[in-house]
């Protein structure tokens, strides 16, 4: 990460302390200003904790109903094809009440990026289960912890997605400070693949969630590392030739 903060990155969020969101938007902005697009960019951002991101950031962002921002941003790109347009969005919103939006962006092979912040669960109405709260994870809807046999497994967007012949899939975390520049170069990676007007991009962001979690800060990154990160392995998934 920059030691300056990019022009497009105010200092205070409203996140809670220990979020991974604000480490997100960062990199976001980071990403957008070395690549001169901070200017010209566009977000349909999401429903939830994912809400907060333009009283941080300082681009033009359109506040999507709950689940479509990927609806949203399609329309945003191809009525603007010169703008950079991605959304944000956390799991709730992505792969439950917009899994479809979700989807067939990817299948029709939208030019967009999807920014999507994984913290295993519904952060800003209580801490509910998501699709991709892990088996046996406590949730408020999940007191017992989740049971794959009433709610299935936890959903691998990668696995789902790879199919479709997305432009590029990537997942990062912000488990160290080596993971962090990764992701940030995943994020700049997507970016690039809608600049070259390739396709549908997606980058997936584990995120610790010390409120919901019930964990400090600390034990937040590492329940990542020891459970998290087993379940949804790290890396790039799909990378189109030239990227």
């Amino acid at each position: 990460m920059l030691k300056t903060i990019p022009k497009a990155c105010f200092i205070d969020n409203k996140y809670c302390p220990g979020c991974g969101h604000g480490i997100a938007n960062r990199l976001v902005a980071e990403v957008l200003e070395e690549m001169g697009r901070d200017g010209d960019a566009l977000a349909a951002i999401a429903v939830g904790c994912a809400s907060l991101m333009p009283d941080t950031f300082g681009i033009d962002c359109v506040q999507a109903q709950h689940g479509r921002a990927a609806a949203v941003a399609v329309g945003m790109k191809r009525c603007r094809p010169d703008k950079l347009v991605f959304t944000y969005q956390g799991d709730g919103d992505a792969l439950a009440i917009g899994f479809s939006e979700t989807m067939y962006a990817a299948v029709r092979h939208e030019n967009i990026t999807v920014i999507f912040v994984n913290n295993g669960n519904f952060g800003m109405t209580g801490g509910q289960m998501a699709p991709t709260t892990l088996e046996g994870q406590r949730t408020t809807t999940s007191p017992r912890g989740r049971d794959v046999r009433t709610t299935g497994d936890p959903m691998n967007i990668m696995e789902l997605l790879k199919p479709l012949d997305p432009a590029y899939l990537a997942r990062g975390s912000m488990t160290s400070n080596a993971e962090i520049l990764k992701t940030k170069k995943y994020i700049r990676t997507a970016f690039e693949a809608q600049e070259r007007g390739v396709g549908y991009s997606f980058v997936e962001i584990l995120s610790p969630c010390p409120t919901n979690w019930g964990l400090s800060a600390m034990d937040a990154v590492a329940r990542i590392r020891a459970e998290v990160v087993p379940v949804y392995p790290l890396g790039e998934f799909v990378k189109k030739e030239g990227l």
